[in-house]
């Protein structure tokens, strides 16, 4: 069959037409924030009465990248009287553990900006007096010791003491919704890094975890949840269409959030986990460790640990600050392959396992026994895991299948109270 040179150009400008509404569709079904639906919901807008508060950072802004504080005041004007910002700054430009935010005026609106990550972690009763609604938007990586949902967690109940209404802009788990992993939080481990009784990597928003904190901990708590649109359990972040801005200084990728549920387990101990380099949590190492060994090692484990997803890099890396400051580090760089099935908490525990099983005279594997996110006693490994039994199980050179029963052992109770707190 021949074509004209018209029919061509009919036929071609069709084709260009049909793709330009299937983009057009499914730009349609991108996922919209609650922040989002917030701005273009007069019903909504109404609900945030009086005075108002702001606790977000520089993560949280809207579709088009605009900071969450403009748009709130952009839509509430004068009624927003204060912010607050949580660890690493409201600006998101302060390191971690227990290096603090001081309050500050913001130098733009004239306003409070109160820290909730310095001489308090709770806003006091003077910081919320004369505030009728806080709105909360922080976004979340969906790691228990991820500090924003203590914070969430601590605002709700000062706010329940003071009859202030609280309203959560959700945003996504940028690791998913459906994949659980880690033991659940034991009540004597309970802290700054373990506020609810939950695993590791949790698979909630940040909303759901505001009404699992209502239900546990603040049922007097007037809490409104301002749902995403489009948003699904099986979206990892790059599902969602929408620019990854740091929700913390070394979360750089949507990659380094999948792999930091492994990956801080580190912070308990005296291997970097890549601080101080431009691939932070993505990678761990030390002075003296042999990569290619432990590489090898880790390989012929995972298939009898199911982990799959991911490949495994040996790589060199000299951190500009924290852990081995200065000094060259051997280690193993992790890439997800396939985030909706790589287990990457179960991975960060292998990886102890053999770290601490090898046998290198130029390194020598040690427990991190220094003060903790406003822990001054205990391992650090111990309040990261919400028990000591993940330690105790590494340090045993523990069975695939007694990690199993370690992990899972709670996680009836967590999965029952999960399902009466989603949203999606």
């Amino acid at each position: 069959m021949t074509f004209t040179l018209a029919q061509f150009l009919l036929v071609r400008d069709n084709y260009r037409l049909k793709k330009f509404i299937k983009r057009e569709d499914n730009m349609t079904e991108r996922v919209s924030f609650g922040l989002d639906n917030l701005i273009g919901d007069l019903d909504l807008q109404r609900e945030c009465g009086g005075n108002i508060g702001y606790l977000g950072h520089s993560a949280a802004v809207d579709h088009q990248l605009g900071l969450g504080l403009d748009c709130i005041i952009k839509l509430f004007g004068k009624r927003v009287i204060k912010a607050f910002g949580p660890q690493h700054g409201f600006v998101t430009d302060v390191q971690d553990n227990m290096i603090e935010t001081a309050d500050a005026i913001d130098p733009h609106y004239q306003i409070p900006i109160y820290s909730l990550y310095g001489e308090t972690r709770s806003p006091t009763k003077e910081m919320l007096a004369g505030l009728d609604t806080l709105i909360i938007d922080l976004q979340d990586v969906g790691t228990r010791v991820y500090t924003y949902i203590t914070t969430l967690s601590l605002t709700m109940e000062a706010c329940a003491k003071e009859a202030i209404k609280v309203v959560v802009l959700d945003r996504p788990n940028p690791v998913g919704g459906e994949i659980i992993e880690g033991p659940v939080l034991e009540q004597e481990w309970r802290s700054f890094v373990g506020h609810h009784p939950i695993p590791q990597r949790h698979s909630l928003t940040i909303g759901e975890v505001a009404k699992l904190q209502k239900r546990v901990h603040t049922p007097d708590c007037d809490l409104l949840v301002i749902p995403m649109k489009n948003w699904q359990r099986s979206f990892m972040w790059r599902d969602c269409q929408r620019a990854w801005i740091n929700p913390s200084p070394n979360l750089s990728t949507p990659e380094s959030a999948i792999v930091f549920c492994g990956s801080v387990l580190f912070e308990g101990t005296n291997i970097s986990e890549g601080r101080g380099t431009t691939r932070a949590l993505e990678q761990i190492g030390a002075p003296g460790i042999d990569a290619r060994e432990l590489k090898a090692s880790l390989e012929s484990s995972l298939k009898e640990f199911g982990i799959e997803g991911v490949q495994l890099r040996t790589v060199s890396f000299h951190p500009m600050f924290q852990k081995h400051a200065g000094k060259t580090c051997s280690g193993i760089q992790v890439h997800p392959t396939n985030p909706s099935s790589f287990k990457s908490w179960r991975l960060g525990v292998l990886l102890l396992r053999e770290l601490i099983q090898s046998k290198n005279e130029r390194f020598t594997f040690a427990w991190n026994d220094k003060p903790y996110e406003y822990q001054f006693s205990n391992l650090a490994i111990d309040y990261i895991n919400g028990t000591e039994a993940i330690r105790k199980w590494a340090e045993s050179k523990g069975s695939a299948e007694e990690l199993i029963r370690i992990e899972q052992s709670d996680w009836p109770s967590y999965l029952d109270l999960r399902e009466n707190s989603l949203i999606y």
